[in-house]
């Protein structure tokens, strides 16, 4: 299993716009092949701030198969104007004990 996280730094007064547009939006990214779970988390700290946690069966689930999908245009369409700036995307994997 492959976790991707992302931190979602949103413009300035969009929180609740952003939040609303991701409700639509995960309907995208949950019936991708290799999709295991998600969870957006709100920063205390930080208000404009969120971090996306995704579990993938494979990196290529997300790397490939989601980023390559007619899906993922539509999740483009619906969240990408609402970084400031762009996020980092990263790929962890457990370490076994």
């Amino acid at each position: 299993m492959i976790l991707e996280v992302a931190i979602l730094d949103i413009k300035d007064g969009q929180n609740e716009a952003f939040e609303s547009a991701f409700s639509k939006a995960q309907v995208y990214i949950s019936c991708q092949k290799g999709y295991i779970s998600h969870e957006l988390q709100h920063c205390l700290e930080q208000p404009n701030r969120y971090i996306l946690l995704v579990n993938w069966e494979s990196l290529e689930d997300h790397t490939i198969g989601f980023r390559q999908s007619a899906e993922y245009q539509e999740w483009k369409q619906l969240l990408h104007y609402f970084y400031d700036p762009f996020p980092e995307v990263w790929h962890f994997t457990k370490i076994k004990p």
